[in-house]
């Protein structure tokens, strides 16, 4: 970590870093994370270390924190204490808009496109702080198809998976190196989340690493290589899915005595 200012060539020129905790490699880090909404403390202590190319998956109920930390990984919310890191550079100085160039970017809960604007348009104004990178518009199209007949029409006459496949296409456009998806699948039928699900392994493909906050556990569970569960904002498990029962998973989520013992959340064994 540095004393000076963190400039955008020192956060992604940077080589990748081992985690502080783990000693493995990791892109993005978060470490001892306490953020508080005025007086409502909503993330207590919270850690994490995302490995490139890795699908990390924060699970918990309604409350819980999970939107919290990503709009703070982001620059949406400013901790009360912690460190966020990317390749081992502290993000604390850097705007949302410089860390969208240094390679973060968030699609946010409830997809919050332009509806007067087009599909197009909204595409072009996810590449206004793009890195240098592999994805472009037509990339998006031919990720999603059907925009591309549908490129002229207006953002709010989509239907909710329509407009969450935009909002996934403007995060890309700026080619981030970590995509943080806020509540994928929020009010969206199932056979529209799994089709954007389905999209994951070439993003992943693309040399993406995704962060995402998912309600849906099953959902979770299938897709992610690492869950961290959040309780009243306090880590209550995290592990890889494999090393996880379905009894300890249920425990943490929902808080249930005894579960993970008197000291609260544990770490699978690696």
């Amino acid at each position: 970590m540095t004393d000076g200012p963190v400039t955008e060539s020192a956060v992604t020129e940077s080589p990748v870093p081992e985690s502080a905790v783990s000693g493995e490699a990791v892109l993005l880090e978060v470490r001892d994370l306490t953020v508080h909404h005025g007086q409502l403390r909503a993330l207590h202590g919270v850690s994490l270390a995302v490995a490139p190319g890795e699908v990390y998956a924060m699970i918990g109920a309604n409350g819980a924190g999970k939107s919290t930390l990503l709009r703070s990984i982001a620059g949406l919310h400013k901790p009360t204490s912690g460190s966020i890191l990317l390749d081992g550079q502290d993000l604390a100085r850097l705007r949302p808009e410089k860390r969208v160039a240094a390679g973060i970017v968030m699609v946010p809960e409830g997809r919050r496109l332009f509806p007067s604007l087009t599909v197009e348009e909204n595409l072009q104004v996810g590449a206004s702080y793009a890195r240098p990178g592999p994805w472009r518009i037509e990339g998006v199209y031919d990720l999603f198809p059907w925009m591309r007949d549908r490129r002229g029409q207006l953002a709010g006459q989509l239907s909710g998976g329509e407009q969450q496949s935009v909002a996934i296409g403007r995060a890309l456009v700026a080619n981030p190196r970590v995509l943080l998806l806020d509540e994928l699948s929020l009010g969206l039928a199932p056979a529209v989340v799994r089709r954007i699900y389905q999209t994951l392994p070439e993003l992943l493909a693309s040399g993406l690493t995704v962060l995402l906050v998912e309600q849906d556990v099953s959902q979770a569970l299938r897709i992610a290589s690492h869950i961290h569960c959040l309780l009243e904002g306090q880590t209550t498990l995290q592990g890889p899915p494999g090393d996880l029962t379905a009894e300890e998973i249920e425990g943490a989520y929902f808080g249930l005595a005894g579960v993970n013992g008197p000291g609260g959340g544990r770490e699978a064994p690696a």
